[in-house]
């Protein structure tokens, strides 16, 4: 029983035992497992375990008993065989969790997939049938813009009409403009109506961290859109990759320039009859390499500009679809109200009003709804939690009264939409000064009026308390920049005359002007710094002059804001029906030696302006020079977002 059942285990003093008492007579040491197995003189096996580091005493004493002839068959050791296999198996273990780790982090870089080995393949993403599209009927306030890239869709549809009088499509079309104007809408759009396969990226998916895989994605990319042709590349903020090569103070960026390189063989490597267009979109042209913008590869370049009062009211009638606004809601007034605003920022008016109207509890969207959240676009969000003591809340009164009444005292100055001494941002209070229709171009009694509102809060609080307060630093600073630019800009001052003086130093960090040369004498200097102190000092003085004349106007207007807080438009030509008005400013010539004409411009015929030019009404695209667009928001921002700041 005992052998078919296997040796009796027992503990290791029992086994040695058995050893001593000379009863064994065969004995196997297992070392690989650190057992022995004796067999008896009775015929039954015992099996026992040893610790490491006691086999050689083990062995020392079966030896001794074989040597004394008390164990008759002797005793084996078997040592462990070692698996050659296994080894190399067990040796290999470490590299293949170190490659299967790389794989893995690869893999994720890549996206994960087949990409593994893709790193030099276009990111594309080919514009597919099943996406929704958006149309030229989707795009507002951009006419000019939509009637270019509709020629290149009836390219496209059909070029043999071009071809046939001996047209070239444009290879490349540039979208350009101010960030939030729709310019990426616009190649959405064209991508919905063209018909033909759209690939689109980024200018920033080109390179990466790899040598060499800019130019390689852009071969990829032209090499499908020739293999889909007639199709459309569109790069979107394209100025990632074609900025100005070898330029700023560290030198050039050579994987950026090569990618560039290649993308200039490219687009002039075109087949003109392949139907392939490349459109390109960005917010920074003037930072783009010359050999990008050359005829040849960017043909066509297309100014995407702020809308003007139409193209504003269009883009809120298209951005209000869907959204239940109430009879109250004039949309050519809402557009009146917010020039120098971009299709975005119309986008997020009326998106802020709904948010509100949400929140209210309210099912339509009413006038007092789109009316904050302009003023929360344009200043920021109330600070409900800022509680001022009635001392500041006097001053801010004062001081937003003094902006306003010098605003509406002088001829040249524009209207005064609003007054308010609710803080929003870092305000304390703002006045809405908004032109009634838009404007692209500032004249110089526009610039001084502008100087003297600005300085309006200042003189009321020199005016009022006898001790002004930090919260016109911003009113200064703006004010010293309108004059500085009057006298070294735009040559309207009689003592420095029509010179620029100054040179702005260009494409030391690509487009951000690294300083601003001085090429002028010590003494011009010292002439320049004179001519800005006397426009202000100038401006300062005649504010303070009409406070004075209109004080009590000003006490009314006063007692209005505290009691009320914010006066609108109607409010404040009611309160200023009694204002004393300033004449107009002296003609002005530039010298004393250029005597001003007495004969007047030549009469206006609207009619035949309207045969000749258009109705006037355009969206005013390709007008954008200048201080044209933004003159408006700075307008709006000299005494509004800025004019009172609290003095942390």
């Amino acid at each position: 029983m005992t052998g078919m059942s296997g040796p009796k285990a027992v503990d290791t003093s029992q086994a040695i035992a058995s050893i001593n008492a000379n009863q064994v007579t065969s004995a196997l040491i297992i070392d690989n497992d650190q057992t022995i197995t004796l067999t008896l003189a009775d015929g039954t096996k015992q099996k026992a375990q040893y610790v490491s580091g006691q086999g050689l005493s083990l062995q020392q004493l079966l030896q001794s008993k074989v040597n004394e002839g008390q164990i008759k068959d002797g005793y084996n050791v078997q040592a462990p065989q070692d698996n050659i296999l296994m080894s190399i198996l067990l040796s290999l273990i470490p590299v293949a969790l170190v490659l299967l780790l790389l794989f893995f982090f690869m893999n994720q870089m890549q996206g994960g997939g087949s990409r593994i080995m893709n790193f030099g393949k276009s990111k594309a993403k080919a514009v597919s049938k099943d996406m929704p599209k958006t149309t030229f009927a989707d795009v507002a306030g951009a006419n000019e813009a939509v009637e270019e890239l509709e020629e290149i869709k009836d390219f496209l549809e059909d070029p043999a009409k071009f071809h046939a009088v001996g047209a070239k499509i444009p290879k490349g079309v540039l979208l350009y403009g101010p960030p939030g104007t729709g310019k990426t809408l616009l190649a959405r759009a064209v991508a919905g109506e063209a018909g033909v396969p759209f690939f689109a990226i980024s200018g920033s998916d080109f390179v990466e961290m790899f040598v060499g895989v800019g130019a390689s994605r852009v071969r990829d990319l032209f090499e499908q859109a020739k293999a889909n042709a007639p199709a459309i590349i569109f790069i979107d903020e394209i100025d990632a990759v074609g900025r100005h090569r070898g330029a700023g103070l560290g030198g050039g960026h050579d994987e950026r320039e090569q990618t560039l390189n290649q993308m200039l063989v490219e687009m002039d490597g075109f087949d003109v009859t392949g139907g392939v267009i490349l459109i390109a979109a960005t917010n920074r042209p003037d930072i783009l390499d010359p050999a990008l913008l050359r005829p040849g590869r960017f043909d066509r370049q297309i100014a995407v500009e702020s809308p003007d009062l139409i193209g504003r009211a269009a883009i809120l009638k298209v951005h209000s679809a869907g959204k239940p606004l109430a009879a109250d809601v004039d949309l050519v007034s809402v557009a009146r109200r917010t020039p120098g605003f971009t299709g975005a920022d119309l986008a997020n008016v009326l998106n802020e009003a709904a948010l509100l109207t949400a929140r209210t509890g309210n099912q339509l969207i009413d006038k007092d709804a789109i009316d904050e959240a302009i003023d929360r676009v344009i200043a920021g969000p109330q600070k409900r939690t800022r509680l001022m003591n009635e001392k500041e809340r006097l001053i801010t009164a004062y001081h937003e009264g003094g902006h306003a009444m010098v605003a509406a005292a002088l001829p040249n100055n524009d209207p005064v939409h609003k007054i308010t001494i609710l803080p929003r941002g870092r305000a304390l209070g703002y006045t809405m000064v908004l032109p009634e229709a838009d404007k692209y171009s500032t004249t110089r009694n526009e610039m001084l009026g502008q100087l003297a509102y600005m300085l309006g809060g200042r003189a009321a609080e020199e005016m009022v308390f006898h001790d002004p307060t930090t919260g016109a630093s911003n009113d200064i600073e703006k004010a010293t920049a309108v004059a500085r630019a009057m006298v070294t800009q735009y040559g309207m001052t009689e003592r420095l005359g029509a010179v620029r003086y100054g040179k702005a130093e260009g494409e030391v960090f690509l487009g951000r002007d690294y300083g601003h040369q001085r090429d002028y004498s010590e003494e011009v200097a010292a002439a320049i710094d004179e001519e800005v102190r006397i426009l202000i000092e100038t401006a300062h003085q005649e504010a303070y002059e009409i406070l004075v004349e209109n004080r009590d106007v000003l006490d009314t207007l006063v007692v209005e804001l505290l009691e009320r807080e914010t006066l609108d438009k109607d409010d404040v030509a009611r309160i200023f029906e009694p204002l004393s008005l300033r004449p107009h400013r002296p003609a002005w010539t530039g010298s004393a030696r250029r005597a001003p004409s007495e004969r007047g411009p030549v009469p206006f015929v609207p009619s035949r302006y309207s045969l000749t030019h258009g109705n006037g009404n355009g969206n005013g695209n390709g007008n954008g020079a200048g201080p044209s667009d933004g003159h408006a928001l700075e307008a709006t921002d000299t005494s509004s977002a800025s004019s009172e700041e609290s003095p942390a």
